[in-house]
């Protein structure tokens, strides 16, 4: 694992227990799911969905 580094930032973010289905789904079908939409693609809409005010230039690595 020579490649392996951890990032410089984080995020952190909670659902409902309502939503756990949703999220355990979510996971399991993750890389198919990011075969259509990139992680940025997704985490962008994401953000811009509950009004998460964020600069690009610290969002990325």
């Amino acid at each position: 694992m020579s490649d392996f580094a951890w990032q410089r930032g984080y995020g952190c973010f909670s659902v409902a227990p309502a939503d756990l289905m949703a999220v355990t789904t979510y996971i399991d079908n993750q890389e198919e799911h990011h075969r259509t939409r990139t992680f940025q693609e997704e985490y962008r809409a994401f953000l811009n969905k509950y009004g998460v005010t964020y600069d690009e230039a610290h969002v990325w690595d």
